[in-house]
């Protein structure tokens, strides 16, 4: 008995029953790009050695001077992405097909051998009307789809590379834990750097590749998925 309950206890260690009573954990952001980025050293810029120094110069062009570009522009720096969804679809079609034929064979007479044939076959029968047959089909449908998706967010990303191009690759991650259930926010893409505004702040709609997650997870949203053992059936019986 005790051989057979071992594996048991293990199973529920790495099940979610290991979780019964604790909040949910947050995600690890050491080994993640933006970790990377954050802590890696930046790429040297090159300079030419004939232009005179300015640094004893109130007005200069780095990000740190009075007047500088802070816009998000190389790897590490951390530019606003503001989500702002409203989209409504609905889409309605119907097909309707209607289709009938008939068809109508007969043998009056060829060399007598309907008359001979007459004489054979049942009372009521004969091979004046030898073949008659007809046939309809008809075939009716109809499609509804009705969509309506609001969404409004701003999350903080980090520029995690620079490509070839000029294309700045950025990934954004954001968890907010309340009493026992983790709201959780990703989103990755690719932008321009001529997209993102003054304020550092650039929307979705100027991503490329933009991928939006929202959800969570916790108890309200274990209770709100259907059991294993219910999906797995739902995907085995075929009824």
């Amino acid at each position: 008995m005790r051989y057979f309950l071992s594996p048991l206890f293990v199973l529920a260690a790495c099940s979610p029953l290991a979780q019964v009573g604790k909040a949910p954990d947050f995600s690890a952001l050491e080994g993640s790009y933006q970790h990377h980025a954050m802590y890696s050293a930046p790429f040297p810029e090159a300079t030419d050695r004939d232009e005179p120094s300015d640094a004893s110069s109130l007005w200069t062009a780095t990000q740190a001077s009075l007047l500088g570009d802070r816009r998000a522009s190389q790897r590490g720096d951390i530019v606003t992405v503001v989500i702002e969804i409203d989209d409504r679809a609905e889409i309605s079609n119907s097909t309707g097909r209607n289709r009938s034929g008939s068809q109508q064979m007969a043998i009056p007479s060829m060399l007598g051998i309907p008359q001979r044939v007459d004489r054979k076959l049942p009372d009521g029968a004969s091979m004046a009307d030898a073949v008659d047959t007809s046939s309809s089909s008809s075939f009716s449908g109809s499609g509804t789809v009705s969509r309506n998706e609001r969404l409004t967010l701003r999350i903080a990303a980090t520029v995690v590379e620079e490509l070839p191009n000029g294309v700045l690759r950025i990934e954004g991650q954001q968890e907010v834990r309340v009493n026992f259930e983790l709201r959780e926010l990703i989103v990755t893409g690719y932008v321009r750097p001529a997209d993102i505004s003054r304020q550092n702040e650039v929307t979705y709609d100027k991503m490329a590749g933009a991928r939006v997650s929202y959800g969570g997870r916790g108890q309200i949203s274990d209770f709100q998925q259907p059991r294993y053992g219910q999906q797995v059936t739902d995907i085995l019986l075929p009824f």
